[in-house]
């Protein structure tokens, strides 16, 4: 079988090391251990006095998943499966000078021992996707500012709106213009513009606006991004962010994001869509407060959505502590929130569109939900018996926040339900999960979880359709150089 990830492991100990630029906002918030990536020493083999480095990651998950998509146990859909993931990175960072700096990393998935169909995106499949270009960009300018041109990723605040969406085997990238000032070392503003790259799997991926998709969306994703942690102790970030796409999505698009006004079934749009979101998150540093954490977000909506007229917000609450004393133990509480559309009829929409995030590890580990018509409260528990060895439990409830409107998945496209009369009559209680997930970080450039998962199915799923609980469970090895 044609499987480059397989040959990785021979190079690895010839010429990989690690590199910023790859995992560079790839690595999980600390309430969420069990997508951290690790990381080696820069220099453990760089040559040139530096000027040129190597980097690797080689990633294996085996995953088990039953009822995740059908709530049914009397039927063995495709999507109640086990299989393999593989995924391995290679890059190459060159800095001749301070000021310049080029990068190029290639990416290998595979999806192994799944009956569903081996498609990016197709009932939830990830797909094989052959060696191609993951990143490839120059760098211009010193560290005070710079402009970085080229496919890249683009990652900012917790990753709920703009993120790597790492946890998926593919990862997300852009085709994009960036630009980064720094005005102190606690104040930056970025400005970038962008269009995502699409996979295909027997093609090289090209991004949106160069018709990676075929479908001619041209969609164009925008923004200027402020950050400063000037006012102590928390950090204070504001946002604009713009997103113009002359077509609509194809429902089965890998990456893509969600443009469908609530009363659509999925498929292709032809209307346009142009919309801003203008947004402001705070985060308190815990080793800053004496233990204390808090954080917060807000985002707000306007413009149109496949040419209903958008009026939408999401918010984001949370708090928690952690306590002096062995095992290092953790509690944290948060509350999700984003509207919904109350009319699907009326020439308007009210879903918050949740762009381009890395949903995995915020709304349930199931992947069931992302930030759109919800409300999602949630408890966290951690504890750490070494500082190599990590367990977590987290609890969540789910309800629509309204039942006019659809219950969306992680992807932003899929539905669990369509919206039909026993939909809007339901109540709007979905379910709970409970997340279990350990870490185990032996070394630096290896790190072992695992997790298992299990999904309440709730009065919502009762009333339409299918309503069995739902289970999910993996084991994962990283390596990282």
């Amino acid at each position: 079988m044609k499987h480059l990830s397989t040959i990785g492991w021979l190079f690895t100990a010839i010429l990989f090391t690690d590199s910023p630029a790859m995992f560079a906002g790839e690595t999980a918030p600390p309430k969420q251990p069990v997508i951290v990536q690790t990381k080696t020493e820069a220099s453990l083999l760089c040559f040139a006095d530096g000027k040129l480095c190597f980097d690797v990651q080689d990633r294996l998950r085996f995953e088990a998943r039953e009822n995740t998509f059908d709530f049914n146990d009397s039927v063995d859909s495709l999507t109640d499966d086990s299989f393999l993931l593989q995924r391995f990175r290679i890059g190459a960072a060159f800095k001749p000078v301070d000021w310049l700096k080029f990068y190029a990393q290639g990416q290998d998935t595979r999806e192994f021992f799944s009956e569903r169909p081996n498609i990016p995106g197709a009932m939830g499949a990830e797909g094989d996707d052959d060696f191609d270009l993951r990143q490839g960009y120059i760098q211009i300018g010193p560290k005070s500012w710079n402009l970085t041109a080229g496919r890249q990723t683009l990652a900012y605040g917790d990753e709920r709106l703009i993120g790597t969406s790492d946890w998926n085997n593919f990862g997300r990238t852009f085709d994009a213009v960036k630009m980064h000032f720094e005005a102190s070392k606690t104040t930056s503003i970025d400005l970038f513009a962008s269009t995502v790259v699409v996979i295909d799997r027997h093609s090289y991926n090209q991004s949106d606006l160069f018709n990676g998709d075929e479908l001619h969306r041209d969609m164009v994703f925008s923004g200027i991004y402020f950050t400063t942690g000037a006012i102590e102790p928390v950090t204070f970030d504001l946002y604009a962010l713009g997103l113009d796409q002359a077509q609509g999505n194809d429902s089965n698009l890998e990456g893509s994001l969600t443009i469908l006004p609530a009363g659509a079934a999925g498929g292709k749009f032809s209307e346009r869509t142009d919309f801003v979101t203008l947004g402001t998150r705070v985060k308190a540093d815990p080793k800053k407060t004496g233990g204390f954490e808090y954080e917060g977000e807000l985002a707000f909506q306007a413009g149109t959505v496949a040419d209903l007229d958008l009026l939408a917000f999401a918010a984001h609450i949370g708090a928690g502590y952690n306590f002096p004393c062995p095992w290092k133990p953790r509690i944290f509480g948060e509350y999700n929130f984003a509207s919904g559309d109350d009319d699907p009829t009326d020439g308007d929409d009210g879903t918050f569109q949740n762009l381009f995030p890395s949903n995995h590890k915020f709304y349930g580990f199931m992947d069931l939900f992302s930030w759109q018509n919800i409300h999602n409260p949630e408890l966290s528990l951690r504890v750490k018996p070494t500082d190599q060895f990590t367990v977590q439990l987290d609890g969540h409830g789910f309800w629509l926040a309204d039942t006019n409107d659809a219950s969306y998945r992680a992807n932003g496209l899929s539905r669990v339900r369509p919206i039909t009369p026993a939909a809007r009559n339901a109540d709007n209680y979905v379910g709970a999960e409970i997340d279990l997930t350990v870490t185990y970080q032996p070394v630096k450039f290896l790190t072992f979880a695992a997790g298992y998962s299990h999904f309440f199915a709730g009065d919502y799923l009762k009333a339409t359709g299918a309503s069995d609980d739902a289970d999910f469970g993996y084991v994962q090895a990283i390596v990282s150089f």
